[in-house]
């Protein structure tokens, strides 16, 4: 470990994931707008985005299962080489399939992948980094993440406009394939756990073991993350849905190519996620976890001025620019609630259960999003020209949401003992 920085490893993993994930916010970015623009229907839209996003629940705990059991490293390398495969061959079978089912499968196989991928990346953070530097760490991974999803929707939604999916496919194919190569140099602390069970019963004891931790020994990190589901459920599942349909089919751009706009409006998405982890590496100890609940309470607020403008006689462009400021605050809101509620959770949790106890966080955190995004589908659909109405509704809901938060903390004391930082003394 570096006496004043990073160790080489953790830089590594740094750069995999910029390469990899930009790879990934490409792909996620250009196949469903692809759909969308071809089909015109964003109760198919939301659809296909709801059954692409559900193996991510099924596959998430699993990943956890084999983060604890498989070298960390030799995990990241595999799935990312896989993912190019996939890339590869949706390349090859476009235009002899139906391109419909086509987008499903590949979404779920690309969603799948990531519910394996991601608890090897949070499951290795702990053995990367010294206790005192976990926030920071965590930090920049969720801006790296941020960073990616700033320059992956811009350029692909330039590169979509103008030379279509199968360049911007490529290219993101090319990205997998070098954060791979990239990860095989990556050193991870990892010991090998003997056991004479077969894999069935490994798998069935690990997942138990990591369940009776969140359910009995730590029942809060069960609390926040029905918190965080409920999150997704009313205000991600909003601006993954909405966003796109908002500004492929209800805003008019005079002279500017609205997937390239919506692309923009994604990036500016990404950059206030990079503003939220650039604040939490600075911040580190002293963001307090009990005042999570306030920027809850901050994202619920921020729908209003959205739904307001949208339901004003303001220029689409006007509306745009509002919608983008909402945007980008609600990500840098967002984006400090996970690093803190993150570092939160593997500081409660001992180092074998890491892997599988993040990976349940993020199936049950997760678990509605696919939820939300086939409702809001339908909605956007079938309340056209009320739009005002939708943002408004997932305010109020989000706003109750903070305020249970905020039971949850002075029912554990968080509250009532003012307040701590993020600090190993949670363990």
């Amino acid at each position: 470990m570096k006496k004043n920085g990073f160790s080489r490893d953790f830089m590594l993993v740094v750069i995999g994931q910029i390469i990899s994930l930009f790879g990934n916010a490409v792909v996620r970015f250009a196949l469903p707008l692809h759909l969308l623009n071809i089909s015109q229907s964003p109760t198919l839209y939301g659809m296909v985005s709801a059954l692409a996003f559900l193996p991510l629940l099924i596959m998430s705990p699993l990943g956890g299962v084999i983060a604890d059991r498989v070298n960390k490293r030799n995990i990241m390398v595999v799935l990312d080489f896989s993912t190019a495969g996939i890339i590869l061959l949706f390349l090859l079978l476009s235009g002899q399939v139906n391109l419909v089912a086509l987008i499903l499968v590949a979404l779920i196989l690309l969603y799948s992948i990531s519910g394996l991928y991601q608890p090897s990346v949070q499951a290795s953070m702990p053995f990367l980094v010294p206790e005192e530097k976990l926030v920071q760490a965590n930090a920049v991974i969720n801006t790296v993440s941020s960073l990616a999803g700033l320059l992956g929707p811009v350029l692909g939604g330039i590169f979509y406009s103008m030379k279509g999916i199968h360049v911007v496919l490529a290219i993101s194919m090319v990205c997998f394939f070098l954060s791979a190569v990239m990860e095989i140099f990556i050193r991870i602390p990892f010991t090998k756990r003997e056991t004479d069970m077969g894999a069935f019963r490994i798998i069935f004891g690990d997942l138990k073991e990591s369940v009776h931790f969140i359910a009995k020994s730590q029942k809060v990190i069960g609390k926040v993350t029905v918190i965080i589901a409920f999150v997704n459920l009313f205000i991600s599942s909003l601006l993954i849905i909405g966003l796109p349909v908002l500004c492929t089919q209800v805003l008019e751009f005079q002279k500017a190519d609205p997937n390239q706009m919506y692309g923009y409006l994604s990036g500016i998405m990404a950059f206030g996620g990079i503003a939220g982890g650039i604040s939490a590496g600075i911040l580190g100890g002293k963001i307090k976890i009990g005042d999570t609940w306030k920027l809850i309470v901050a994202v619920a607020l921020l729908m209003f001025p959205m739904g307001g403008v949208l339901y004003s006689s303001a220029p689409d462009m006007g509306k745009y620019l509002v919608l983008a400021a909402g945007a980008f605050l609600i990500m840098l809101c967002a984006t400090l609630f996970t690093v803190q509620t993150m570092s939160f959770v593997q500081m409660k949790t001992p180092g074998h259960l890491i892997g599988k106890v993040i990976s349940w966080v993020m199936a049950i955190a997760t678990c509605s999003q696919p939820l939300g995004q086939a409702v809001y589908g339908v909605v956007f659909e079938q309340a056209r020209g009320l739009e005002w109405a939708i943002f408004m509704t997932a305010g109020i809901a989000s706003i109750f949401v903070g305020l249970y938060l905020r039971k949850i903390w002075i029912s554990e004391g968080i509250l009532d003992s003012g307040t701590e930082a993020v600090s190993g003394a949670y363990k």
